[in-house]
């Protein structure tokens, strides 16, 4: 065979073999595409019959995780959303114990099965910040809302009192990284219950990011959770100071704080669905892949992302402007003055003397048929015994039952007389070295009319030697500002009263003089004296003689009078510009 004849067999041989591999590789894909072929349902099932991925007690199942089967596993369901209306009638359910918690997490497992999302806030006592031992108070309450509008309200505390472990369910949802946790701060809110339960949360997004990202509407309020719900929803919180700062703490929670706390969560999530532009259309899940997958496809960049924005443009300097403004108002007070307390170099309350014995002793004087009227030191409780107008009711705590009917009684069972109150400062926490203030200085509360001075004192306050210097440095800057606007005066109430008269004075010391002095005064001191009081008490022209009853009056006089016209001033503009003092700590 030539040449040329073998090379021709050799190409011919090659082209038989890759269009035979060829047409082999076509027939398995073409068996492949038959086999996966899945017929489609020409009506989009209901809500009511969406197939959803069964779970275990514990855990959320994943799609990409575990394959369903392949007559479902490609099947686009179409989820039509409740209204943000009744979303927020869905009732909440209190959790305080695994059992309650098992009881209520299958129907929120069936929800993110569907929808992974949660929305979620924490609630913790802010009444005073601190607890006893000078600590932050811990989280209280975690709120958690599906898109149905479920709610669950998981008390934290109760489980930590009790010594009992937190439900798997709960800590596993928490760590779960296919689901989503939103809300506003809850990054900062994760951040808190690891420090105060060591528990993880991850996979957060904040809502101010997401407003921000999605900008489609004009934001008027601000990106606070009222705000945007106020301008996005139209839906408005009940924030007032009475429920913020309620006690989160107490084993049965009232019907407004669990309205309160519900709502949150709630408006989360409603908040996160608006801001996707899921209500505007159906949900189509599963048909591209995962729910999950399209839900933190919107969210990229913003999961597991703190909180810290800054204003541009136009905005920010406005903002800039308004701030300095601010600052430099009247009405700013004292949040100009540098924080004293955190001058490293001169440490604060350094020579002031501590209260040696608690102030509130919480003894409690009742009236003759049993109400309680006001709380009392122990000093007080003992002087009625003593008297034999009271009879002791009780050791511990201290009871006096008056034998007399009392000139009045508290209006109500939640008057102010009526609280028990802690040895500690109110700023810090701090249960020792502590000093009473008076916000309210005295030389202001003297020109208060009677019926707000006649043991009716709330202005009294614990305040630690630290803080109580760092009050008093703040005092002095408004009280300067007082002094040179209103002429207010400055001092304590008797140098502000009382004024020095020099010649009222000259003339008692030389009364004083004459009537100690014995025959060594020589004649010409005497001569001179003689004539001081002579000058004074008598009138010009007179010749009367000093006699020794005129030296007794002199040596009586009083050398001090009132500032009547600095009292009037006072008195006209104390109303006009109400000190202040001592609340604008951060």
């Amino acid at each position: 065979m030539s040449r040329q004849n073998t090379l021709t067999a050799a190409v011919a041989t090659l082209l038989g073999a890759t269009l035979g591999g060829l047409f082999l590789w076509r027939s398995i894909c073409a068996q492949k595409r038959k086999a996966c072929k899945i017929p489609k349902d020409p009506h989009p099932l209901p809500v009511e019959r969406l197939g959803h991925v069964e779970l275990s007690s514990t855990a959320v199942q994943h799609p990409q995780q575990e394959l369903a089967p392949p007559s479902l596993a490609q099947t686009p369901k179409r989820l039509s959303l409740p209204s943000i209306e009744k979303l927020l009638e869905v009732p909440a359910v209190v959790v305080s114990s695994s059992e309650e918690f098992e009881e209520h997490w299958p129907l929120f497992q069936k929800d993110l099965s569907v929808f992974p999302v949660l929305g979620l806030d924490c609630e913790w006592v802010k009444s005073m910040r601190v607890s006893i031992k000078g600590k932050a108070c811990a989280v209280s309450l975690l709120q958690m809302a599906t898109y149905s509008g479920r709610c669950m309200l998981v008390r934290l505390l109760a489980f930590r009192d009790a010594q009992l472990p937190l439900p798997k369910g709960l800590l596993q949802v928490l760590r779960d990284s296919h689901v989503l946790k939103v809300g506003v701060g809850c990054y900062e809110d994760g951040k808190r219950l690891a420090n105060d339960h060591g528990l993880a949360l991850v996979c957060t997004v904040d809502l101010r990011y997401l407003a921000l990202r999605e900008r489609h509407a004009v934001l008027n309020n601000g990106l606070s959770l009222k705000s945007l719900a106020a301008d996005l929803l139209n839906i408005p919180l009940d924030k007032s100071l009475g429920l913020r700062c309620s006690n989160w703490e107490a084993e049965n929670l009232s019907r407004e704080q669990m309205l309160y706390a519900a709502r949150d969560a709630q408006v989360s999530v409603s908040l996160f669905l608006y801001l996707l532009g899921l209500y505007s259309e159906p949900c189509l899940l599963s048909e591209d892949g995962t729910a999950f997958s399209k839900l933190a496809g919107r969210c990229q960049g913003l999961v597991d992302v703190p909180f810290k924005w800054r204003s541009e443009g136009d905005d920010g300097e406005r903002k800039r402007r308004c701030r300095r403004s601010t600052v430099d108002s009247p009405e700013s007070g004292d949040q100009q003055v540098p924080d004293p307390r955190r001058n490293k170099r001169k440490p604060l309350g350094v020579g002031y003397s501590a209260r040696k014995s608690p102030l509130y002793d919480n003894c409690f004087l009742h009236a003759p048929d049993g109400q309680p009227l006001c709380t009392c030191d122990k000093k007080k409780a003992k002087w009625y015994l003593d008297k034999g107008i009271g009879e002791l009711v009780s050791e511990e705590p201290f009871v006096v039952r008056l034998l007399f009917e009392p000139s009045g009684r508290p209006d109500s069972q939640k008057d102010y007389y009526l609280t028990a109150k802690e040895n500690l400062c109110v700023v810090c926490g701090k249960a020792e070295s502590y000093i009473r203030k008076n916000i309210v200085p005295h030389e202001y509360r003297r020109h208060f009319p009677a019926e707000m001075k006649d043991h009716n004192s709330h202005d009294i306050l614990l305040l630690c030697t630290s803080c109580h210097a760092a009050s008093n440095v703040y005092d002095g800057f408004l009280k300067q500002q007082l002094a040179d606007e209103f002429s207010a005066p400055q001092g304590c109430e008797e140098g502000v009263r009382m004024l020095e008269d020099s010649d009222r004075r000259r003339v008692r010391s030389a009364a004083r003089a004459l009537l100690s002095a014995n025959d060594s005064m020589p004649a010409s001191r005497r001569e001179e004296l003689l004539s001081v009081v002579h000058e004074y008490l008598c009138k010009e022209g007179e010749e009367n003689e000093v006699t020794e009853g005129m030296l007794h009056t002199a040596a009586n006089l009083e050398t001090r009078h009132v500032t009547e016209q600095l009292s009037t001033s006072v008195q006209e503009h104390l109303t006009d510009f109400p000190p202040t003092l001592g609340y604008k700590w951060n």
